[in-house]
């Protein structure tokens, strides 16, 4: 009601359930009749341990029963006496709370946001903000050193706060303490969901499996001597050792069925990987041009080609560094690769020529990389053409190494060709620009522009806007478990040495160039599907258009299936705040908004807080597309660049993560060119990645392609607060209906055989954007936050 009234106690009892499930509670008090209306309810857990809280129901009131929606952990008072605070499911905008709730909403986000002081514990919900000091762990080894990631001379997103003491060895670096990284505790894993077969799976995988590899495979530089033996890897598969490091392997195969298996009749147990969709259709598949041009559109990582708007192509770095900035990819080179259909410059002009350009990203760290044992690096340029099918056909890839070690910049042009050496040429070449790919795609398209820039966000979330808030209700699906598995690649999978740095390209210098990318590239303005698809010139504006643009090319998969996403989230959206927020002055009046955006500007981005592309916060249609923009990222993007990583990774040759070695044709000795001639196939198994490395990715890339038992696709489940809103809970169905009809869509597309891109002999259907699946790894499905 009008004033805050004294606290009424009641003490619950048990009342049914048992331990292993849920357990009941119950309890009778009185309510005076001039009470007003119930907003909230204090909750003290007399408990030693924990309470995992799913619901609280009032009943006895003439409008029916009151629910709090709780879904939280609630600490036992020996570990801290603050009582917890849960609000009944009904939203109000800051200037709208009723005045017996505003002191209780402000002391809320006072908890969540802490006082930024002392080592964060297990049990508390503390959001708070710091720098990446902690993937490398100097106290183990120096060679373990890392620079941290955040601030002026390596610009980046913040992550949660966890307090550690510094390092002893370094005292820019944190230390890693050995244990579980914190996160605050409702973002953790939920037991009670049963989300354990996920994340135990994950963490065996990384701090189990892939250390006992390393005991299997002794010689950690050794390549696949043959073809046949990667293709054992899905046929026979690795003995495992009785124990690794301790762990029985029935526990391994409990947590990871697609992966560890007994042996009929042996006690044995094997490392046998499921054979991807993609080899399963056509064995050869990897070894076509067509399709390594298919999958720049259509595979894991559609979001790195672009068109080519100038010419000739030149670099943009210094040339007293870098050498000549002058590309060795000539009008001549294209004119004879087109075959004179028509010039270059009519090919651009009609918008039919493509790039991969990983030339001016990759090239600063080509000298640092090769000092690094078994690597090596290059800049890389592949360029396609657009058919008249609609198809891309590859044309050139020039590599470059700049001037290094007293010899001046090498650069050389591959083609395809009809001469076997330069065949294998460009297909070593190939293997290259793959490397670079596949670097690029899971350290910027997918780690940095969705988990990393998405940690801010929650962060915020958190501190900023009080659970009553409608915007937390809708953003609140979107972020959920996202710091628990950030903080697990900050332990496992980015750290120094962790699963990235070993069996990718760049190696230690991976997260660096994140850096580098986020510092040169990375734009919010720019996240969002439309002006993400128009910046890489993939897109032009135009209003006759569906969705108010014309794609450069037609038969785009990501992007024909992706815009139909964008396009429902955001009529989603703009429903849900036009209710809430019907002008520009609540808006603008929302204290808690503001300062939610003002925050992810200054402190979660706070390398870029001074960019002018930052949309302002004033209108509702800033908000929508501020709102549409966080929900695709965590939502489509993540889905488009994360559920195909097993279908196009999990037979590495497709996609491999590092190249080994260098060209042939790269000042070779006479010794190595003659060795290259005699046995070519030779040579690029030596190029593929090493046996351990090979297995490594791939059992990481069959957990992370997983949907858990109980994933949460958008557009399924209906948040409480939605349903008990009348207009909230309509805009939500027709939300639902759209996806719906978007599933049968896709179907449609994938049967066209007009489609070339996602329709054709062997050829994997483009399904990735399908808002729904089974568990289980199914290359499709569109979960609504970053959970795995």
């Amino acid at each position: 009601g009008g004033i805050e009234k004294e606290t009424i106690k009641g003490y619950v009892h048990k009342a049914g359930g048992d331990e292993k499930s849920s357990v009941k509670y119950e309890t009778d008090f009185e309510v005076p009749n001039d009470f007003g209306e119930i907003g909230a309810v204090l909750v003290e857990n007399e408990h030693h341990t924990e309470m995992f809280l799913e619901t609280i129901t009032l009943h006895g009131f003439p409008e029916g029963p009151i629910h709090f929606d709780c879904a939280s952990w609630v600490h036992s008072k020996f570990d801290d006496p603050t009582k917890r605070i849960f609000f009944t499911n009904k939203c109000y905008l800051p200037s709208e709370t009723p005045s017996g709730l505003r002191r209780l909403r402000e002391e809320e986000l006072s908890n969540l946001r802490g006082n930024g002081e002392g080592t964060r514990k297990s049990f508390e919900r503390v959001y708070d903000y710091d720098i990446y000091n902690d993937i490398g762990d100097p106290d183990k080894s120096l060679d373990l050193q890392r620079p941290p990631l955040g601030g002026k001379e390596r610009p980046y997103p913040r992550r949660c706060r966890t307090g550690r003491p510094h390092s002893e060895a370094d005292r820019w670096s944190e230390k890693r303490n050995g244990g579980k990284f914190y996160v605050p505790r409702d973002e953790c894993f939920s037991e009670v969901k049963e989300l354990t077969f996920s994340t135990k799976a994950l963490h065996s995988v990384l701090l189990i499996l892939l250390p006992s590899l390393g005991k299997i495979i002794v010689e950690k530089d050794l390549e696949f001597p043959f073809f046949h033996e990667i293709d054992s890897l899905f046929s026979v598969g690795l003995d495992l050792p009785p124990q690794a490091d301790g762990i029985e392997q029935g526990f391994l195969g409990a947590m990871m069925p697609r992966l560890v298996r007994q042996v009929s009749g042996d006690p044995q147990s094997v490392l046998r990987f499921e054979t991807p969709e993609t080899i399963n259709r056509d064995r050869f598949f990897w070894f076509r041009d067509e399709e390594f041009a298919r999958q720049t559109i259509a595979g894991l990582n559609p979001l790195s080609i672009s068109l080519v708007t100038e010419w000739p192509l030149r670099s943009k770095l210094d040339p007293v560094i870098y050498g000549p900035q002058e590309s060795a990819i000539t009008s001549e080179i294209i004119n004879q690769e087109i075959g004179g259909i028509l010039t270059v410059e009519k090919a651009i002009e009609e918008k039919k020529l493509f790039i991969l350009d990983y030339h001016d990203i990759l090239l600063p760290y080509v000298s640092k990389v090769r000092k690094l044992k078994g690597k090596t690096l290059y800049g890389s340029r592949t360029l396609f053409f657009l058919t008249p099918e609609g198809t891309l056909r590859p044309l050139v890839i020039e590599l470059t190494r700049p001037p290094m070690d007293g010899e001046g910049q090498w650069k050389q042009v591959f083609t395809p060709s009809w001469h076997s050496t330069s065949v294998w040429l460009w297909r070593i070449a190939k293997a290259h620009v793959l490397a670079h790919d596949s670097g690029y795609h899971q350290l910027i398209n997918h780690w940095l522009r969705t988990h990393c820039v998405t940690e801010p966000y929650v962060i915020a979330t958190n501190r900023q806007l009080s659970v009553m808030h409608p915007i937390y209700k809708l953003l609140h699906p979107h972020f959920r478990y996202t710091l628990e598995i950030n903080a697990l690649a900050r332990e496992a999978l980015i750290n120094a040495d962790g699963t990235i740095e070993s069996t990718f390209a760049p190696g230690k210098y991976a997260m660096e160039i994140s850096s580098a990318v986020y510092d040169q590239l990375w734009r919010f303005d720019m996240e969002a599907l439309p002006e993400e698809l128009i910046r890489r010139g993939m897109a032009i504006k135009d209003p006759f258009a569906p969705h108010g643009l014309r794609l450069t090319i037609k038969d785009y998969p990501y992007a024909n299936d992706g815009l139909l996403l964008w396009d429902s989230i955001k009529l989603w959206v703009t429903d849900y705040v036009n209710h809430y927020y019907p002008d520009s002055s609540a808006v603008e009046l929302d204290e808690e908004l503001q300062a939610w955006w003002k925050e992810i500007r200054t402190v979660g981005h706070a390398d870029k807080k001074d960019e002018p592309w930052w949309p302002n916060l004033k209108t509702p249609n800033n908000l929508i597309g501020i709102l549409s923009t966080i929900i695709w990222v965590t939502s489509g993007h993540h889905a488009a660049v994360n559920f195909g990583q097993y279908t196009y990774g999990g037979y590495f040759p497709n996609r491999p993560t590092i190249a080994r070695t260098k060209m042939p044709t790269e000042d070779p000795s006479e010794e190595e060119w003659k060795e290259f001639i005699k046995k070519p196939e030779k040579a690029l198994l030596k190029c593929f990645p090493s046996q351990l490395q090979a297995t490594r990715v791939m059992a990481v890339l069959d957990i992370l392609s997983t949907h858990s038992p109980d994933e949460e696709y958008i557009g399924e489940k209906m948040e409480p607060s939605w349903g008990e809103e009348p207009v909230i809970r309509d805009a939500f169905e027709r939300f639902k209906e759209r996806l719906k009809k978007l599933e049968g869509l896709i179907d449609e597309r994938n049967e066209n055989t007009k489609l070339k891109n996602r329709n054709g002999a062997g050829i994997v259907p483009y399904e990735l954007l399908k808002p729904f699946s089974k568990p289980g790894v199914t290359g499709k499905g569109v979960p609504c936050s970053i959970s795995i």
